[in-house]
Formats: C-alpha cells, structure tokens, sequence
C-alpha cells in the first residue's frame, strides 16, 4: 500500500476530532475507542468522500479505523 501523505493524515485527523468533537485523536487512534460508533462512523465516510474524494465502504472503514490507515487506503485508491 502506498504511503499516505502527512496532509492526509492531518485532514483525517480533523474529520476524526470534528465528528467525534473530541481533540484526543492521533493518527494511530481507533475511531471507536475515541467514542466513535457505527452511526458516526457514516459521517467520517461522508466527510472523506466530501473532502477528501474517496468513497469507502463502511466494511473497509471497520478494517482500517485509525486515521493513518484511513489515509493508507485514500492513497491507494488514488494511486
């Protein structure tokens, strides 16, 4: 998988914080140990796909909770 941007990273960050409204998000946070549940996880998938362009799928958002690996998957699907 190609390495994700640190742009990316930041700005799946600020999806994360800005759902979850909690600033306690690193880019190795679990999205639903930081309190995220599957409701909101559809608002991070929207977000991205907003902001970011990519469009997941909720099944790949669960394998890949954290914002780094979230940004992992934006960049291989922008590759």
């Amino acid at each position: 998988m190609p390495a994700p941007q640190a742009s990316t990273v930041d700005q799946v960050i600020g999806i994360y914080r800005r759902v979850l409204e909690t600033d306690d998000v690193t880019a190795d946070s679990d999205f639903f140990d930081v309190g995220g549940d599957s409701l909101l996880a559809t608002r991070v998938i929207s977000a991205i796909a907003r902001d970011l362009g990519p469009e997941l799928t909720i099944d790949t958002f669960l394998d890949a909770p954290t914002p780094r690996a979230v940004a992992e998957l934006i960049a291989s699907v922008s590759a």
